[in-house]
């Protein structure tokens, strides 16, 4: 073995004679420390073994320590899933309470299809017990839809081609459920038989639908009913019509873009229209919120101009000087324009919004549409004077005005709009009864009162007095909406209410195209309330 002498360069120096002295000690500490080196050993043991615990633990508590950016990452994934969860729950309560009604009834959901072909569609009956649709079996087993009564109740009810509409499509899962008796079901199954569909009672009354499509006549347009005390509708006419049982073989004329009719349209609930006077009622809400009196004076030369824009009275008719209570009864233009300028726009809109302007209608109505009130806070002199008396950019449907004044006629409370009464099995057992529902209280029952009061006066001394009558007490608003500028040409309204010892039935009513609401809507009105006066109970 070679010698290398750069192993021991870090060898510590030692003094030969403290070698030799400890040499010559070593024996006698030896002796006496014989005893003390078993002891000695065991704590240098005891030190070591802890001393090697703290290093353990100490190392693991160095990996316990993560690092920070680990810790950050962790935590946005948990906060992701978190979110992800969340979502899937606010989607399905949105699912739950807006959209699982219309899925289930959709012709295209898969087990309706699947129910189709095992169950006789159910029938469709007025609340006063006419079948209005109902499905009939053929000699060689085929199944058709029939409609008695042709075009009666044409959008009420609706088809079953082409998609659906109407009660055909709102209530088609109860159409094609089977809650008879299960002997019956059995007993239809042995003989080879399909079991047939519940029925759906609807809350139309026969009587009220046939006076409002006869008194609507040859117009288009629309004429909706409904008792305001409990929601139901009682009569949904719209013109143009279709026949649903020649549909499939019109569907093409119908439909083509050559066609102007827009004869599937409900315009019950679907018609957009400039409100027109009608809408005095929102306005004058507003102004009396405001701060301002029935007594408020203006006068009336029979046109009014700010700002460059000119307004004009019906027929230019000089009211003279006016209240605001015989300027509604009027329907004064030239007042109600002033009035608007006057309104705060941003609470004006506040109150539109709160009488259901810019915001969907009930549900249980079907397809509908969304009414819209333009006024912002920013326009301009001219839009608020037409908007003041229902022109400018407001538009409404005539269900939407019907709900608004069924609100008023029930106190300020609008009751859940449905077409339903009940269902029933095939085997007449009710399954399922619709109950009245609040849906929303539109103002105060004082500010209803206000509003019950103002209508009355319509009726008694202003543009309704033809709805006259000693078998009721009528309410209502007049209007004449414009529909081309510069036209001198206007769609026909009325909306209102008649009292008859205590029952009330709340009325809107448009004539396309049929001049002043007094002339013609207001003839139409008066015959359906002369008919819901002779009902009994």
């Amino acid at each position: 073995m070679r010698y290398d002498p750069d192993l021991f360069d870090d060898l510590p120096e030692v003094d030969i004679h403290d070698l030799s002295r400890n040499g010559r000690d070593s024996s006698s500490r030896n002796v006496n420390q014989g005893e003390d080196s078993n002891v000695n050993s065991s704590r240098g043991d005891h030190r070591n073994r802890k001393s090697n615990s703290k290093r353990k633990m100490s190392s693991r508590n160095t990996k316990d320590i993560k690092n920070p950016t680990s810790i950050r990452e962790a935590s946005i994934i948990t906060y992701l899933f978190l979110l992800m969860f969340l979502g899937m729950i606010l989607y399905f309560v949105y699912f739950m309470s807006l959209k699982s009604d219309s899925f289930i009834a959709s012709s295209y959901n898969p087990r309706m299809t699947a129910q189709a072909s095992k169950l006789i569609r159910g029938s469709i009956e007025t609340s006063d017990g006419k079948v209005i649709a109902q499905s009939k079996v053929n000699a060689d087993g085929s199944v058709e839809r029939n409609y008695p009564y042709n075009d009666l109740y044409a959008h009420a009810v609706g088809y079953t081609i082409k998609g659906m509409s109407g009660l055909e499509k709102t209530e088609n899962f109860s159409l094609l459920e089977c809650h008879s008796s299960f002997l019956l079901q059995i007993q239809n199954d042995l003989e080879g038989k399909k079991n047939t569909g519940d029925t759906v009672v609807s809350t139309l009354h026969s009587k009220l639908q046939e006076v409002s499509y006869n008194a609507l006549g040859d117009s288009d347009g629309a004429v909706i009913t409904m008792d305001p005390s409990t929601g139901k509708i009682l009569s949904m006419v719209s013109k143009p019509d279709f026949n649903p049982n020649t549909l499939a073989s019109n569907w093409e004329e119908l439909t083509s873009e050559d066609s102007t009719s827009s004869a599937l349209l409900n315009r019950a609930t679907q018609g957009q229209y400039a409100p027109g006077s009608t809408f005095k009622i929102v306005t004058a809400l507003e102004y009396l919120r405001e701060g301002h009196s029935l007594e408020d004076s203006f006068t009336c030369k029979g046109s009014y101009t700010n700002d460059g824009y000119t307004v004009h009275c019906a027929a230019n008719e000089k009211h003279g000087e006016e209240t605001t209570e015989s300027a509604f009864a009027n329907s004064c233009n030239v007042a109600f324009s002033q009035m608007g300028l006057t309104l705060d726009q941003k609470k004006w809109k506040t109150t539109a919004e709160e009488l259901l302007f810019n915001t969907n209608l009930p549900k249980s109505l079907g397809t509908s549409k969304k009414s819209s009130f333009a006024i912002d806070g920013n326009a301009d002199q001219a839009t608020v004077m037409a908007t003041a008396f229902g022109q400018g950019k407001t538009i409404v449907s005539p269900a939407h005005m019907l709900l608004l004044t069924s609100a008023i006629a029930n106190d300020g409370v609008l009751m859940e709009p449905t077409l339903v009464d009940s269902i029933r099995s095939a085997d007449s057992s009710v399954t399922k009864t619709i109950d009245k529902t609040k849906y929303k209280t539109l103002m105060s029952k004082e500010e209803a009162s206000v509003m019950q009061s103002l209508m009355r006066s319509v009726v008694t001394e202003g543009t309704a007095t033809k709805l006259h009558s000693d078998a009721y007490t009528a309410y209502g608003k007049t209007g004449s909406a414009e529909y081309e500028t510069g036209s001198k040409d206007t769609h026909s309204w009325f909306v209102g209410y008649c009292n008859v010892n205590g029952r009330k039935l709340a009325i809107a009513v448009i004539a396309e195209g049929q001049g002043y609401g007094s002339s013609y809507a207001v003839p139409v009105a008066k015959k359906v309330f002369d008919t819901f006066s002779t009902l009994e109970n």
